[in-house]
C-alpha cells in the first residue's frame, strides 16, 4: 500500500499499479482497489494511469475485469468501492 499511495513519487504509484494490474489476480487488484478507496485525487489519477498502462497489453483487461467481478462481492466496503472505480477504468467492463 505504501508504494501505491506514495505521496513523494507518483512514478512509483503508477508503476506499482501497472505491475499489479498486469498480474490481474483478485489479490493484486484488491490492493489497487484498497489504494483507490484511500487515495486523494492526484493519487487516484496516477493509479488509473498505471491500470490503463497495463490494459494496453493483450492480457491485461480480462484478468482485471474478472478480478473486479469477484471483488464486487468482497465483505470489505472499501474494496467494493475501489473495485467499482477500477472497473470503470477498464472501458466500461462492469463488475
Amino acid at each position: 500500500m505504501g508504494l501505491l499511495l506514495d505521496v513523494e513519487d507518483t512514478a512509483v504509484t503508477r508503476q506499482t499499479a501497472q505491475a499489479l494490474a498486469r498480474v490481474g489476480t483478485p489479490a493484486a487488484v484488491r490492493l489497487i482497489a484498497l489504494a483507490v478507496a484511500e487515495a486523494d485525487d492526484n493519487q487516484a489519477d496516477w493509479l488509473r494511469t498505471g491500470v490503463h498502462d497495463a490494459l494496453v497489453g493483450p492480457d491485461g483487461l480480462p484478468g482485471v475485469a474478472a478480478a473486479c467481478g469477484r471483488l464486487a462481492r468482497d465483505p470489505e466496503e472499501a474494496v467494493r468501492r475501489g473495485a467499482a472505480h477500477v472497473s470503470m477504468w477498464t472501458d466500461g467492463t462492469r463488475c
